[in-house]
């Protein structure tokens, strides 16, 4: 396939996975008994727009199964014939193979060809069990072994539209925008186009902007825009009926033939290739091959909702709403705003110690400028920023099919999808979910049968639920399942030597069960039970800058709450100085400062200091001793304690002054330097000095462990 047409290889893998995730939401929406027209109908455009991608690409082995999906969705839409679960369940096995497909051909994975050939064989099955003695449509199986073979078969169907009047011809004059396209997406456009009916070349030589086509054909409008929509900008395309339409006499039979299953790209008529000949030759094709290639907008995958008014149809040089952008140029921007704060912060720096009065003018523009990068700072951050769906929406399917493979009746209840998140905490928060999802399904939820008997409903409920709270966002999965049972948690820790006490809290015994290899499953099934994955959720949160509280009630209900950054670049903290170095405390983490009187400070053989805040006592961490500096001062009912709350967790940091709140911009110190226990990165001052950002969960984590093995 030619280099110009790979370049719109992402789009389309990107387009495609959004209507995959689209078909599977409305999947697991639908009402088996009453199943909404519109959702029916959104399948159906879903597997229509995914078909005619493919056919673009020549990824034959995406259209053979897509055409076979697409006539069952097609007489689901028509009701010719009624919803049944077993077709629902095909539909998601077939969603599940074509996105297999997609990563085959993204290079990252492959679909099993046996799995292909059963959904194949089950949803011509359906299909058949309609069609009393007629032979179904659908194309059999293609191999993945030519995933890069053009298939003319399946490029342009006729649509529902086309069939009711099959055999008018109706010819359309189309307007699009070319002067951006190679040559070679040019002849692969024209070859696509001529496959659907007789194509001419109307273009003024004198115009090499605009493309002027006229195509005959039986297919409907709908049809023809997709097999533009993914090459040219849809923005600048236009497609309406020709006044002075061709005969049809004219259309020749080869045409139409061309469109029989599997015909390839060689087999097209000797008439169609005089006419793409011509087409091909024009100055307009010839002159863009040079011409560097513009990716489609965004919406160049899906088809339109409505044919195009006479109004869009004149709208060929229209700006589209949207543009799509890679992600390195917007983390690109990121770094240089950070930058820019990092210079606005030296500059106000400087400008504290000069006379306001004779330098006010300087300083009203410095105050300005700190506006206006703030302001750039928020924008900048908000492009990489993205609703809690794109990870929520995922979770339906797990919950369905976990359920039913544990014999279970659970719905899943979703709150605060709007949340929004960085891109990178997106990516990265799916994977604890699911575990969390999964071990809720496992060990929370009951079966029917036990649910009834404590008298409970027999569906259990797992709500997800997402909102911002400060500088944070948390995310909340709460089942109304068994919840946890705080012996049996302890005799597990007591069997794995773990440190415990019989006075500890219930927040403690609860964080037991994010322990290493920790289960209290009884039998080890293959959702859950083994003891591995809970460590794994709370490393890779707290990786993510994060932590993760749970809270239950036994025999009631079970919540794990993360709270996350809402961006891994940005980060709101307090300044602290000890000895002449200078750190940064996560706000997150900090409840309180206070100045501690000399009988509050107790010491413990064995254990350290601790301080008595309000009647608790807090074990405290002296930056000083760890870091190896010598502190201004050296009494601690002299200096300041910050008060540290780290997954419930909690201890005073002794530090000799409080210097000021910021939002400063993390730069990795283990990239630039090495890892340093006790830090979790480094920004740079106002002044250009490095301040060290603390690692607070690990500090306290220590700290506690410390004191447990003393005791």
């Amino acid at each position: 396939m030619s280099t110009d047409l790979e370049q719109f290889y992402q789009i389309f893998f990107e387009e495609a996975g959004e209507l995959l995730a689209e078909m599977e939401t409305r999947l697991l929406k639908l009402d088996i008994l009453s199943p909404n027209p519109e959702d029916l109908n959104a399948i159906f455009r879903v597997a229509h727009s995914i078909k005619g991608g493919a056919g673009t690409f020549g990824f034959t082995d995406m259209t053979g199964l897509t055409h076979v999906l697409e006539s069952l969705l097609d007489k689901l839409r028509k009701d010719e014939l009624k919803l049944r679960a077993e077709m629902v369940d095909t539909f998601l096995r077939a969603g599940d193979v074509l996105k297999n497909q997609l990563d085959g051909h993204r290079g990252t994975g492959s679909a099993d060809p046996a799995e292909v050939d059963a959904v194949n064989r089950k949803l011509k099955e359906l299909v058949a069990d309609t069609v009393s003695n007629s032979a179904t449509s659908a194309p059999e199986s293609v191999e993945e072994s030519a995933p890069h073979t053009v298939n003319t078969a399946e490029q342009a169907p006729m649509s529902a539209e086309s069939a009711s009047v099959a055999g008018n011809v109706t010819t359309y004059r189309i307007e699009f925008g070319c002067a951006d396209l190679g040559k070679s997406v040019m002849e692969k456009l024209l070859i696509d186009l001529a496959r659907q009916g007789q194509l001419k070349n109307l273009s003024d030589p004198d115009n090499e902007a605009i493309c002027i086509l006229q195509l005959a054909t039986t297919d409907s409008e709908e049809d023809v825009w997709e097999a533009l929509a993914f090459l040219v900008d849809p923005a600048n395309l236009s497609i309406k009926i020709d006044k002075s339409a061709l005969p049809a006499a004219d259309v020749p039979g080869a045409t139409l033939e061309c469109r029989q299953e599997q015909q390839t790209v060689e087999t097209v008529s000797e008439q169609q290739d005089m006419q793409l000949s011509e087409a091909v030759s024009s100055p307009t094709a010839a002159n863009s091959a040079t011409q560097k290639t513009q990716l489609p907008a965004k919406k160049a995958v899906a088809p339109p909702q409505h044919k195009p008014s006479a109004d869009h149809a004149g709208s060929v040089s229209g700006e589209s709403s949207s543009i799509r952008v890679g992600v390195e140029k917007v983390d690109q921007m990121i770094n240089l705003v950070g930058e820019l704060v990092i210079t606005q912060a030296m500059l106000a720096q400087t400008a504290s110690q000069i006379d306001p009065v004779i330098f006010e003018k300087l300083l009203n523009g410095l105050n300005q400028l700190e506006r206006n990068t703030r302001d750039l700072q928020e924008a900048v951050m908000s492009i990489r920023m993205m609703p809690i769906s794109f990870v929520f929406s995922r979770f339906p399917r797990v919950v369905r099919d976990v359920a039913s493979k544990l014999g279970k009746q659970v719905d899943l209840k979703t709150l605060g999808e709007g949340t929004e998140l960085d891109k990178g905490l997106i990516e990265k928060i799916t994977d604890p979910l699911t575990h969390l999802i999964r071990n809720s399904l496992d060990h929370g939820i009951e079966t029917p049968e036990k649910r009834k008997a404590l008298g409970k409903p027999a569906h259990g409920t797992i709500t997800l639920r997402a909102s911002h709270q400060g500088g944070s966002v948390v995310i909340e999965v709460i089942d109304d399942g068994a919840g946890l049972n705080r012996e049996k948690i302890l005799d597990k820790a007591r069997s794995r030597g773990l440190a415990i006490s019989e006075n500890m809290t219930d927040q403690d015994v609860w964080m037991l069960i994010f322990e290493a290899g920790f289960s209290t499953a009884e039998v080890v099934t293959d959702v859950s039970g083994r003891g591995v994955g809970m460590d794994v959720v709370k490393r890779n949160i707290e990786g993510l800058g994060g932590r993760v509280e749970i809270d239950s009630i036994t025999g009631q209900r079970t919540k794990i709450s993360i709270r996350l950054p809402l961006t891994l670049a940005i980060l709101d903290g307090l300044s602290v100085s000890v000895g002449d170095q200078l750190f940064i405390i996560p706000l997150t983490y900090i409840t309180e400062s206070l100045k501690p009187a000399a009988e509050d400070i107790r010491t413990i053989r064995g254990q350290g200091r601790v301080v008595e805040v309000r009647g608790e006592y807090l074990p405290v961490i002296a930056l000083h001793e760890i870091f190896g500096l010598e502190p201004e001062v050296h009494e601690i009912h002299e200096g300041i304690l910050v008060i540290l709350d780290a997954e419930g967790n909690k201890a005073a940091m002794f530090v000799d002054t409080l210097v000021g709140q910021h939002q400063v911009v993390i730069k990795s110190l283990e990239s630039n330097y090495r890892r340093v226990q006790g830090v979790s990165g480094a920004t740079i001052m106002g002044d250009g000095s490095v301040a060290l950002i603390l690692d607070a969960v690990g500090l306290v984590n220590v700290t506690k462990q410390r004191m447990i093995h003393a005791a």
